[in-house]
């Protein structure tokens, strides 16, 4: 009795019943595609739950000691104890291992739900106008998504994360003018610089993940505010939303999509073995791995960096590193376009209504060519970080792979989005062909013409409304 006239005093003052009401009362469209976005912020769910477990036994420390632990072919070699604290968290810490690869598994799969969620918003025209805001902080998000992957990954101070912080700090370098300190602002000195390791965990478990958590209730709420679009249907109009509602289908079905993807995430890290650094050894300075591929998020600037020619520049008695091109150009004007591109295409189109509808890409030939151009451009710099593998794997001359790659990043994506713009033509001339052939009465065959001829006009015409053929219909 205490309970319920306690709630009651607060539901007086806060109205919070009312709140629940129409909050357990919202509807979510059912198409799966609007599940991508809860992918991604399950997978960031598992990526903290095993951040904190990984954090109680790595030791993010540049301290030189000499190994004595289970894996015997490192026995006796000198290493960094952030180095030692990941070989051993991987062989002597129960469930280590596994908690190490479900946390990176669940971060690619995080990236990868966050870029398929972009695709899906793009080629749908879901950022049109009022959810540009909400572009602009998936955009944040992917970019803060990649920082924090790339963190993460350089952590363990193997050969082969050294390899790619030594990228880093080169494309830091190759900004003109203010290079020089920003590479000092972020490694504390020249590389190999000791605080560099220290600084990254608490950038890595700190800084970002806090920043992403921010971004993500802000995009969740006007998500919320704003409510969800969906697809042309029967009933689906700018003014509603057709779908389930919160409480209890929708959240039967999104605490079942967190299960998948926890079990996925675990399943994928007992099961399949990723980022072995006991195999890399310890990063030595001098040391450069073979066949070295970063993770998937960051392949595309690992294949730009090595399809751009050795071109340098002189600008005001300044050297312009060829690195500055592939490794700090190419990545500002791809998020430089993607943060404008809803008021690109505003004014490109002129459309500046709202938009609650979306809509089909074949509807939208230029944007649907243009994203098909771009995508394959990316996935050309993919395939172009591994050159040295496909070539060795292939036996061809690296010299002859790279060529071949030079030549398709620039025509392979022009015949792409040729090829879809053609492809989206083609599908609306057939749709309106089917709608015309279903509006179209049926033909009259040449025995029931004189029936038509006998008929009186008053017993199959209809009447015509009063305001003319042309009257607007009553939308229910």
């Amino acid at each position: 009795m205490i309970t319920r006239r306690i709630a009651r005093w607060i539901d007086d003052r806060l109205g919070a019943s009312r709140f629940a009401r129409r909050a357990l009362d919202k509807a979510f469209p059912d198409h799966w595609s609007f599940m991508l976005g809860e992918i991604a912020l399950y997978a960031f769910v598992v990526i903290v739950l095993t951040g904190v477990f990984l954090t109680f036994f790595f030791s993010p420390s540049p301290k030189q000691v000499v190994y004595h632990g289970s894996y015997a072919p490192l026995d006796g070699v000198h290493m960094t104890e952030a180095y030692r604290s990941t070989v051993e968290l991987s062989f002597d810490v129960r469930a280590g291992l596994v908690m190490r690869q479900t946390h990176h598994w669940a971060a690619l799969v995080f990236l990868a739900a966050i870029v398929t969620h972009l695709c899906r918003v793009f080629f749908t025209g879901a950022f049109r106008r009022p959810r540009e805001l909400n572009w602009i902080l998936g955009v944040t998000l992917l970019l803060l998504a990649l920082f924090n992957g790339f963190t993460g990954y350089s952590l363990p101070d193997d050969l082969l994360s050294g390899t790619g912080l030594r990228i880093a700090y080169s494309i830091a370098l190759a900004i003109p003018f203010v290079g020089t300190w920003a590479a000092f602002l972020v490694f504390g000195g020249e590389f190999p610089a000791e605080d560099i390791i220290s600084r990254l965990f608490v950038i890595h478990i700190l800084l970002v993940p806090v920043a992403i958590a921010a971004v993500l209730s802000a995009h969740l709420a006007i998500l919320w505010r704003q409510k969800h679009t969906h697809y042309p249907g029967p009933g689906h109009t700018e003014r509603n939303v057709v779908g389930s509602r919160l409480w209890p289908t929708y959240t039967v079905k999104t605490i079942g999509l967190f299960a998948i993807i926890a079990a996925v995430a675990g399943g994928l890290g007992g099961l399949v073995q990723i980022n072995p650094v006991w195999l890399y050894g310890p990063f030595e300075p001098s040391a450069v791995t073979t066949a070295a591929q970063p993770d998937w998020y960051v392949g595309w600037l690992e294949g730009a960096l090595r399809l751009f020619p050795p071109w340098d520049a002189r600008v005001f008695d300044h050297t312009v590193s060829e690195v500055f091109w592939p490794g700090v150009v190419v990545p500002g004007i791809t998020f430089a376009l993607l943060y404008a591109w809803p008021f690109l295409e505003a004014r490109m189109t002129r459309d500046y209504a709202e938009h609650h509808i979306l809509d089909r890409p074949r509807e939208r030939p230029m944007r649907t060519a243009i994203g098909v151009g771009v995508l394959t451009f990316y996935g050309v710099l993919l395939l172009a970080g591994g050159q040295d593998v496909i070539a060795d794997k292939l036996g061809l001359p690296i010299e002859g792979v790279t060529t071949t790659f030079r030549v398709l990043v620039f025509v392979l994506p022009i015949v792409t989005a040729a090829f879809a713009w053609k492809l989206c033509r083609d599908l609306q001339g057939a749709r309106s062909a089917r709608m015309f052939e279903e509006e179209s009465p049926p033909p009259v065959g040449p025995a029931e013409r004189p029936l038509e001829q006998a008929s009186s006009a008053s017993s199959f015409a209809r009447p015509e409304p009063s305001g003319g053929t042309d009257s607007p219909r009553r939308r229910d």
